[in-house]
């Protein structure tokens, strides 16, 4: 064969294989929330193209002439948005939107062993995701994104929003408090936005869609999710500068976060065919569980449960956001309750006074009154006085009138030795008026201890000076909390 022949012929086999290359000018990797969006090859879009090809590398393989990115050898279906009528059990609708790469290994079936073994703790998971996991769906599914992110509260907080950890994480996502105000997360006295269901889940998606971004993978976005993604990054550059592949299967990661996404896709593989491991999920509907509803004005949770006709307790379910026992006075005042339950709530909100919204007592500051003696004599917190008229220290003067918020319960948040809190609903009703004669004996210890009251609440509310002498036969004024008291003499309201 001639030079010039020989050169025509490696032209024309570049010109062929640039032809080729042609139509697969697009990756399937992109943007955060679209792992199908091609790249435009503008720097704007791509920081460094080798870098980005290398971590999209382990979503493909090369069929024929072009990359093509596969799933378990089928090739991956394009995202799109699943149509929500389609189905009536949202199990069937999350299988639908499916995304990720099937994951085996002895880690996997690991997991997928233990959930099998433990059908009760995942009867209680989803009996509380029922409540929520609707929303969570269609939130993700509005980012394009794929619906196995919709199981990852199962991994983080097994679906509780009361959820705390040994780290301070909070809630469904288990934010902590640092990375929380960085995504938005507003917490104060009346709020927690980290509990809060609607705001924790937007400010989840918004942090999972840039890790997303920043390493074109979701293996790694969740492996950063859990570890921090400065801690991704340093094993990904580890990797690089020893020659060695960036993907997630090669990265050396701290051992909980190496287990993360193994535990994940286990469970995503037990919804995916439950049956196979022996497993019933319950169903769960299609639809929305809760609506917002902006109430107007501040209002007492107590107030909304009366007229949405439903417990407190699960008022708080879907709204543990709330810390305290009413909306804050300068808002936000939505809440969410169950669709069933909104029409009967806007009826009465429409009817409600306005004075009737909240319960307050109007107490006048007197000589020697603290913010600590207050507070004691009303049963409610130092900070709820503070925060009702904006008391910036413990300064107090006489003549000065307090607005006390008297609503018929408030949270309580109770931390042990567990990892997460035990929720309880405490009573704090109003107090109610009882008249002790004095008997043989008596002093003012054992009055106070009887009534469960204090010795300096006795006295104010008696005028004694520290010196009085209790007479026999004499009326002692006491203010008592039916709830510190026997059934018996609360329902009685004793008077001796």
């Amino acid at each position: 064969m001639t030079t010039v022949s020989l050169k025509i012929l490696r032209l024309t086999s570049l010109a062929t294989l640039l032809t080729g290359l042609v139509g697969c000018a697009t990756v399937p990797t992109g943007p955060a929330g679209s792992w199908a969006t091609p790249f435009t090859g503008h720097s704007a879009n791509v920081q460094g193209t080798a870098r980005a090809a290398a971590l999209a590398a382990p979503e493909t393989v090369k069929v024929g002439k072009c990359p093509v990115a596969i799933v378990s050898g089928v090739k991956r279906p394009a995202p799109v948005y699943v149509n929500d009528t389609k189905y009536t059990n949202l199990w069937d609708r999350i299988r639908a939107g499916f995304r990720l790469p099937h994951m085996e290994g002895p880690r996997v079936a690991r997991y997928e062993e233990w959930f099998a073994n433990n059908p009760q703790y995942v009867d209680r998971m989803l009996q509380r995701a029922n409540l929520y996991l609707y929303q969570i769906v269609e939130d993700v599914q509005k980012r394009n994104m794929p619906t196995e992110i919709a199981l990852l509260p199962a991994i983080e907080s097994a679906y509780s929003p009361v959820a705390y950890s040994r780290s301070a994480a909070i809630g469904l996502w288990q934010f902590e408090p640092a990375t929380g105000r960085l995504w938005g997360l507003k917490s104060n006295w009346w709020y927690n936005g980290e509990r809060d269901i609607i705001a924790s889940t937007n400010a989840a998606l918004d942090f999972l869609q840039s890790l997303h971004k920043q390493f074109h993978s979701w293996n790694l976005a969740l492996a950063a999710y859990n570890a921090g993604q400065g801690t991704v990054e340093e094993a990904i550059a580890h990797n690089e500068a020893l020659g060695l592949g960036t993907h997630y299967r090669d990265l050396r990661l701290p051992a909980q976060t190496e287990h993360y996404v193994p535990k994940l896709m286990a469970f995503v593989n037990i919804v995916r065919d439950p049956s196979k491991f022996g497993l019933t999920l319950r169903a769960i509907p299609n639809s929305p569980y809760f609506v917002r509803v902006n109430t107007g004005s501040q209002i007492d949770l107590s107030v909304i449960a009366r007229l949405a006709n439903m417990s407190l307790k699960q008022l708080y379910a879907i709204n543990p956001g709330f810390t305290q026992w009413a909306t804050a006075p300068n808002g936000p005042h939505t809440i969410l309750v169950p669709v069933a339950t909104k029409a009967a709530l806007l009826e009465g909100l429409s009817q409600l006074p306005p004075q009737d919204r909240m319960q307050w007592a109007r107490h006048v500051v007197e000589p020697g009154d603290t913010l600590y003696r207050i507070s004691e004599e009303y049963g409610v917190s130092i900070a709820s006085i503070r925060s009702t008229n904006r008391i910036y220290g413990n300064l107090l003067r006489v003549g000065q009138s307090l607005l006390i918020p008297m609503a018929g319960r408030r949270l309580v948040v109770k931390r042990g030795a567990q990892a997460h809190p035990q929720v309880a609903l405490a009573r704090n009703q109003r107090r109610i008026k009882i008249i002790h004669r004095v008997r043989p004996g008596d002093t003012l210890w054992s009055i106070a201890a009887r009534y469960r009251v204090y010795v300096s609440q006795l006295r104010r509310w008696n005028v004694l000076n520290n010196h009085g002498v209790l007479r026999l036969g004499q009326r002692i004024l006491i203010w008592a909390s039916p709830a510190m008291l026997p059934a018996a003499m609360a329902k009685a309201r004793i008077s001796e």
